[in-house]
């Protein structure tokens, strides 16, 4: 592996040393899966529940989290099934939907999930009117429960019309009090006072963990890689980890690894299975 932050080689050696007291959390789109024109036919990588299932054997816990509602992300990745096999090992698959709102274990085995927020109904009635003065109006939305996705990616000018989006989202959002997050081509807003670092650090702290790793690839993933950042000044064994492509480089910077995209994720979490059960062995 060629890290790319001064600290990463020592990071990752102290994070293998803590072994079954890691924690290790992943994004789903982007890092568990390819990204994909239409993010309801997205799949995990194939290769995913053999190598978490692995995985499972040697940490403390693995968790998802994702900006997906939680029945969406078990149904598309199968992971009710991935959390059986994890089972077997007495660890705990935990899934985070929506930023951290909704939550799902292997244990408990049900979505917990808040009411949705002021405000987004009425947001969402008025994007058709938004995207008609964008000139996107054939932007595909994506109505989540509690948040709303406006999507750009199958238009003939992503960019473009998401250039022109954001500013009028922004907004319409700050409006009705509620927090908006830019990915790729995909603009979301939903409920404020909650994101993937608020997740990580509950995920942290419930499960004792002696170290953490953080693995991403976009702007929401954002909160979680400077979470990571926070647990590591305080002494504690952190490494992130960038699932890199040609349309996000927001997390390069922050990251003391960068790998190719999904397949490179599930080649950095075979190496780190093996290379903890080597040392515990």
């Amino acid at each position: 592996m060629e890290f790319c932050s001064a600290s990463g080689a020592d990071q990752y050696a102290a994070v293998v040393r803590s072994g079954k007291r890691l924690v290790v959390a992943l994004d789903f789109d982007g890092t568990l899966s390819p990204i994909v024109d239409n993010p309801n036919v997205a799949h995990i990588h194939d290769d995913a529940g053999g190598v978490l299932d692995d995985l499972a054997e040697v940490v403390r816990a693995i968790a998802v989290v994702t900006g997906r509602p939680a029945r969406q992300v078990l149904a598309l990745g199968g992971l009710d099934e991935v959390g059986d096999a994890i089972a077997e090992h007495g660890r705990q698959l935990v899934v985070l939907g929506q930023y951290g709102n909704e939550r799902w274990t292997s244990a408990q085995r049900r979505v917990v999930t808040p009411k949705p927020p002021p405000g987004l109904s009425g947001l969402i009635a008025e994007l058709p009117r938004l995207l008609r003065r964008a000139d996107a109006a054939e932007a595909w939305i994506e109505e989540k429960g509690l948040a709303v996705a406006v999507h750009t990616r199958r238009l003939e000018d992503p960019a473009g019309a998401f250039d022109r989006l954001l500013p009028l989202l922004q907004t319409a959002a700050a409006d009705r009090h509620l927090g908006i997050e830019p990915g790729r081509f995909v603009i979301e807003i939903r409920a404020s006072g909650m994101d993937k670092g608020k997740a990580l650090h509950g995920l942290v702290a419930e499960f004792e963990a002696g170290a953490v790793v953080f693995v991403g690839d976009d702007l929401g993933d954002v909160p979680a890689f400077e979470a990571v950042l926070e647990m590591r000044a305080g002494g504690m064994p952190a490494l992130l980890v960038c699932s890199g492509s040609d349309e996000q480089s927001a997390l390069r910077d922050l990251s003391d690894l960068v790998v190719d995209g999904p397949d490179g994720v599930m080649g950095f979490l075979r190496g780190l299975a093996a290379d903890i059960a080597d040392q515990s062995g």
